[in-house]
Order: structure tokens, then C-alpha cells, then sequence
């Protein structure tokens, strides 16, 4: 029959016409190879010995029907998942930027390991760890805002799947840690602001809720700066800080009522820099002449001061890679060291001077 308008030759019939690469099955790509299912599943698993002759037909049929074995394929064959888990439960007081910039570091390192990551949320405790280790899901898990008395230690320890805490709690045995010193970086605050001629000097830290369920890297920085202060003779008085300019305001109203002489301030809550500096010169303190101020923050938080704040910047980006090497060296079977204690280091800038009346 003459073709009519619009036809282009003879219709080829539904299973004779060529199929998007996203649909090619492996049983596609034996029948064009004219093999067995087990010999194209061979010779992508390199698992047998298969003739060059028959492993170069199957691989032309590969490129031909433009086939990718699919992610639940590769995990059959490799027994792997390519799938870490990130058990980021959200909680009051978290600043959720921060998080987020340890949250992208995971994961683009992840990629670069060809692994995805699943994000998980919600606050289950050890019954969602329990959940997604049952699973083969995943082939192995990171965990943040570690708690100092963690309820889903005991079960890590118990569960042999690979895993990595990106904190630490009161007991790390048995288990594989890694994080800024925080311990150290307060001390690191301290001494800073001794050495400056300051004697009295005050922690402005996170939000309450935070210390009340016991927060690893809040606990360590605050004995940090505890354990420098005694040191260094120096008086130290530690309060949380509510978010908002509100209650960042009462604090240093708090502050300065009961200790007129405070002369040094470290801030370890993100959302009260920007705050902390905008109201010290509304109560008669000038930042640095009057009040010394130091950050424990990423340091675009610092950069972005007005004045320019001296900081112990977050790694976030390091400890993200760090943690997923050592999860990747798990998954593999390959040693680690328990725990992986990054060093701070201290910006000066803008926001610190001697103390008033020092002579310096």
C-alpha cells in the first residue's frame, strides 16, 4: 500500500522498536547477544571467567542498547548498597545553617566515593537506627548531635554495622569519633583573651534546651573555657542564650548590671554574633575598646561581622570528609583510629584588644 501523507515508511510493531536506554533490561541485552542472563550478569560482575569473544559481543550489545544496570542490580552483585546514612535528627535550639554546612560536606564527599546519602530526620532515638540498620538500605551510618549520655550508643556498639559519630559522648570506646576539639577550642578563647590582659569574661552559649539534653560540643567547650579560666586565674561566668535580639539583649543587661568590670565575651551561638555586637554599643560598650568579643562559628558568621569578629571557625567541610573516609575505610574493612580530634585554630580580627586600663 503507497505510503500516505505523513507516514515515513513501514510502523515497526511495539516490540520491535527500539527502547529508551532507561527501560533496556539485561534479559535485552542477552537476547541481542544471543547469551544467557547469567553470562551478561558474569560479565559486568566479573565474577566468572568468560571467553573474550563472547564478553566483547556482550559488552557491543551493552553500547548498542545504551544498558546501565540499575542501583538495585549493583547492590546484588556487590552486596552493597551505595547508600550511607546521615541520622541528623532536628531539635530545639540546632542552628539549622550550621548543620546544613556539615550535612553538604557528607555529602559531597559521598558523591565523590560514588555513594548517596539518605537524610534522616526525625528524632527516633535507637528504634530508627535499629530500623534503617535492619534494612539493606544502606552500608553504613553517620550520626550527629551527639549527646554526651547518647541513648543510641549502646545500640551501635551492638549493632557491627559500620558507623561514625561526627561528636563525641562522655564514653567513645568501641566506637569511631571524630570533631572539632571542642575542649580545646574554648581554652583556646580563653587564653586568647588573657593574654590581652582580661579578667573577667563571660560564655554567651546555646540556647538552654541544648545544654539540658546534654550536647556534646556545648559541654566541651564550656569545661574548656571552665578548665583555662581556673588555670589562667581568670573569672568566668557561662550563660545559655535564647535566640533572637530580645534575649540576646537581656543577657548583656544581665551581664553587665551584675558584672560592670566584664571586659571578654565568647559566643558560641550564631544567631547572637550579629546581635551580640549591634547592642553592645547601645548599652555604652565599645567593641573592642570596651568589650573584647570571640566566636565559636563558621567563619563566613565571622567575616561578615560588623566589627570583624576573632573566631575558632567550625571545619564543617573537614569533618564532613573525615568522617566519610573513615565510615568508607569501615565499610571496606580497613582500620581507624577511634577518635579523630581536629585542632582549632584562632583568627584574630577586629573584635578583640587589650582590656581597658591594660596599658597595652
Amino acid at each position: 500500500m503507497p505510503a500516505g501523507p505523513g507516514d515515513h515508511g513501514p510502523r515497526l510493531p511495539p516490540a520491535a522498536r527500539p527502547k529508551s536506554p532507561d527501560l533496556v533490561t539485561i534479559s535485552d541485552v542477552a537476547r541481542h547477544a544471543g547469551v544467557a542472563v547469567s553470562t551478561v550478569s558474569y560479565v559486568l560482575s566479573g565474577k566468572r571467567a568468560i571467553s573474550e569473544v563472547t564478553r566483547n559481543r556482550v559488552l557491543a550489545s551493552i553500547r548498542m542498547l545504551g544498558y546501565h544496570p540499575n542501583a538495585g542490580a549493583r547492590a546484588l552483585a556487590s552486596r552493597r548498597a551505595n547508600v550511607i546514612a546521615l541520622v541528623l535528627p532536628l531539635r530545639s535550639g540546632m542552628q539549622v545553617p550550621v548543620v546544613m554546612q556539615f550535612a553538604m560536606a557528607v555529602v559531597t564527599t559521598a558523591r565523590t566515593v560514588e555513594h548517596d546519602v539518605l537524610l534522616v530526620t526525625s528524632d527516633e532515638g535507637p528504634a530508627g537506627l535499629r530500623r534503617i540498620a535492619a534494612s539493606a538500605m544502606v552500608d553504613g551510618l553517620l550520626l550527629m548531635d551527639v549527646e554526651m549520655h547518647d541513648s543510641r550508643v549502646p545500640l551501635l556498639r551492638e549493632l557491627g554495622r559500620p558507623s561514625v559519630l561526627i561528636g563525641f559522648p562522655a564514653d567513645p570506646t568501641g566506637l569511631t569519633c571524630v570533631d572539632l576539639d571542642f575542649h580545646r577550642a574554648g581554652a583556646v578563647c580563653v587564653e586568647h583573651l588573657a593574654g590581652l590582659g582580661h579578667r573577667r569574661i563571660a560564655l554567651l552559649g546555646a540556647p538552654a534546651a541544648v545544654y539540658d539534653r546534654g550536647t556534646g560540643f556545648a559541654h566541651r567547650t564550656r569545661n574548656g573555657i571552665l578548665d583555662a579560666a581556673a588555670r589562667l586565674g581568670v573569672d568566668t561566668v557561662v550563660r545559655p542564650c535564647e535566640e533572637g535580639t530580645a534575649a540576646v539583649r537581656r543577657e548583656l543587661v544581665e551581664l553587665l548590671d551584675r558584672w560592670p568590670d566584664l571586659s571578654g565575651l565568647i559566643v558560641q551561638n550564631e544567631s547572637a554574633v550579629g546581635p551580640v555586637l549591634a547592642t553592645l554599643p547601645t548599652l555604652g560598650r565599645r567593641v573592642p575598646e570596651d568589650v573584647s568579643v570571640v566566636g565559636i562559628c563558621p567563619d563566613q558568621f565571622a567575616e561578615q561581622a560588623s566589627p570583624r569578629l576573632t573566631s575558632v571557625p567550625l571545619p564543617a567541610e573537614e569533618v564532613g570528609q573525615q568522617a566519610v573516609s573513615l565510615l568508607m575505610r569501615k565499610v571496606h574493612d580497613e582500620p581507624v583510629p577511634d577518635a579523630t580530634l581536629l585542632e582549632p585554630r584562632l583568627t584574630i580580627r577586629d573584635s578583640t584588644a587589650a582590656a581597658p586600663g591594660d596599658g597595652r
